[in-house]
């Protein structure tokens, strides 16, 4: 069932929007080679917890840390630990945050360092495609809207979308209904309202589209071990157009 947010509970994930984009400021600014990505976790915690705010990602079916680091290959869902990034790796991080009953979810790749251009490309590209899907989350639109613009783009762009894993709602849950795609034929799936809120997040792949499960039951690798990039926000829809929380 599709959640219509009121005033309230609007308010309740600004807040905690709010302060999934603040821990993702800081982390941009530790991102550096020689880090290892426990250390990014640590900190993500501290802040959250400092902010009277909960993890969201933190025992959720059993999920080990409080964010996601996914390293160069990795797509989503990578579990932080020993290992140390390297000048030229790419890094998503993704964040999420319970405040007073409520969720905000947001993703950012980041360069390791200097990258190269045909990298830099990656992400910028991956960015660009949860902006043009962003721009279809207005009222009246449907779902699917969202999905052919972030398809659309990033296949134009000669790069792989993933299927297997999608954006989705939030509200009181971590993950809600609907889900969000992004591949798809325009028009289709559910009218988008007022008081809906989405977590938009392109999985951008340079090569094949096609992932795998790690060992580890949790992190989703390219199969054919391309780099991959990922961006998400979460967003409200209002009678006055779509707010980004988590920007």
């Amino acid at each position: 069932m599709i959640t219509i947010k009121s005033k309230s509970e609007m308010d309740a994930m600004r807040r905690a929007g709010a302060i999934v984009a603040m821990v993702l400021d800081t982390l941009e600014k530790e991102v550096r080679p020689g880090i290892a990505t426990e250390r990014l976790d640590d900190i993500a915690e501290e802040m959250i917890r400092s902010k009277k705010a909960l993890p969201a990602f933190k025992g959720y079916q059993g999920f080990p840390a409080t964010i996601c680091t996914s390293v160069n290959d990795e797509v989503v869902h990578g579990i932080p630990g020993k290992r140390t990034l390297r000048e030229g790796d790419i890094i998503g991080i993704d964040v999420g945050v319970r405040w007073d009953g409520f969720f905000g979810d947001a993703a950012r790749t980041l360069p390791v360092g200097e990258v190269g251009p045909a990298v830099q490309r990656l992400i910028d590209v991956t960015r660009e495609a949860l902006r043009r899907g962003i721009i279809q989350a207005v009222r009246n639109n449907r779902i699917s809207d969202i999905s052919h613009a972030v398809q659309t783009y990033v296949e134009s762009q000669r790069y792989g979308v993933v299927r297997q894993y999608v954006g989705h709602g939030i509200g009181s849950k971590l993950h809600e209904e609907p889900q969000v795609p992004n591949f798809g034929d325009p028009g289709q799936g559910p009218s988008i309202r007022s008081g809906m809120a989405l977590a938009i997040e392109p999985m951008v792949t340079e090569g094949s589209h096609e992932v795998k499960l790690a060992d580890d039951g949790w992190t989703v690798l390219t199969r054919d071990h391309g780099l991959s990039a990922h961006f998400e926000h979460t967003v409200l829809v209002t009678e006055n157009g779509t707010e980004i929380l988590t920007g």
